[in-house]
């Protein structure tokens, strides 16, 4: 392409697809001689708009590790990026045989945390696409009825009675409202051990353009209760602990541990049923199977967190009801 001729000042170059993550966004890798690039590919943008720039331009001023741009060419839907390689946190994490080899690898991606909930936060930015939407109540909710759409109504095929959904709604608002009033700092939203990249001996955070004000458990549940990386508990409380630890800067004076493991649990169980509704739509809408593998373990923990608040029990029963945990989804 010409637009890369006059980038690299030379025709001289390769261009090979590399594997994307679940969206429709597509990735390359451009090289020329021993230096490489990767080229982000979308639709085109306004890019005083575009939440990935703005996004990333705030993280960067506030000394969260985001890949170096190169180039950007808008009216193409191309960004060239800084390589980051492609060891993974969670490639990093599966490699090791012993998990706790992995710790000072978490440890970082807890320092990146920091950066976004601390400082990132106390310093507002009104043209960061970040301070300008939020989880609240509706959007929580939402998540949670993709979920049901996709997959209980769409994988599952389950019937529910008016009254049943009625019911199961009811419970959603409660929930949803009850992380609605936690205060709220930058949350990247997809803060899991994909999106987090280890070039020699630093760790980078990518794919953080849907960031936005919500609780801190959200990320922290997105990063300890990952989908794709199956976490010891022992280990997922400690990185916890190191948490709260590292922000006492800014965690409220009212501070109470029983109350931060609460709301917790209660995030764990709107954000991993939420991972379920993306799973399942990846097949339900595109017939991609390659997530369905993550459905049982994410739904098994799902469950372990509702199994600590009675009062969500019906929430509980639609999950057994619709034999979302008796489906072998690898088989669909």
């Amino acid at each position: 392409m010409e637009l890369f001729k006059d980038f690299l000042g030379s025709d001289q170059y390769k261009i090979y697809s590399l594997a994307g993550d679940a969206s429709t966004r597509k990735y390359y890798r451009l090289i020329q001689n021993d230096r490489s690039w990767v080229i982000m590919s979308w639709e085109p943008f306004v890019a005083e708009k575009y939440p990935f720039l703005s996004v990333l331009e705030h993280f960067a001023k506030h000394h969260v590790h985001v890949p170096q741009v190169h180039a950007v060419y808008a009216a193409e839907g191309m960004i060239v990026l800084e390589d980051l390689g492609d060891l993974t946190l969670e490639r990093k994490a599966l490699e090791n045989q012993v998990f706790a080899n992995s710790r000072e690898f978490y440890s970082l991606a807890i320092d990146e945390l920091i950066k976004i909930h601390g400082g990132a936060t106390e310093f507002p930015d009104s043209q960061c696409t970040a301070f300008q939407i939020q989880f609240d109540t509706e959007k929580f909710m939402w998540e949670l009825n993709y979920a049901v759409e996709n997959l209980v109504e769409g994988v599952l095929k389950f019937k529910f009675e008016p009254k049943y959904k009625e019911e199961i709604y009811a419970l959603f608002k409660d929930l949803c409202q009850r992380l609605d009033r936690e205060p709220k700092r930058i949350a990247h939203r997809d803060y899991h051990s994909r999106n987090v990249m280890l070039k020699l001996d630093q760790l980078k955070v990518i794919d953080f353009q849907d960031a936005r004000l919500g609780p801190v458990q959200y990320d922290l549940v997105s990063l300890l209760k990952d989908s794709y990386v199956d976490i010891p508990e022992d280990f997922a409380r400690s990185l916890l602990s190191e948490y709260i630890a590292k922000a006492q800067g800014y965690l409220p004076k009212s501070f109470s541990r029983d109350h931060f493991d609460e709301i917790y649990e209660l995030q764990s169980i709107q954000r991993c049923f939420k991972a379920c509704g993306s799973f399942a739509s990846f097949y339900h809408q595109r017939e991609d199977k390659r997530y369905l593998k993550y459905l049982s373990p994410t739904l098994k923990k799902v469950i372990k967190s509702l199994s600590l608040f009675p009062q969500y029990k019906p929430f509980l029963d639609l999950i057994i009801d619709s034999g979302a945990l008796d489906k072998v989804y690898e088989n669909l």
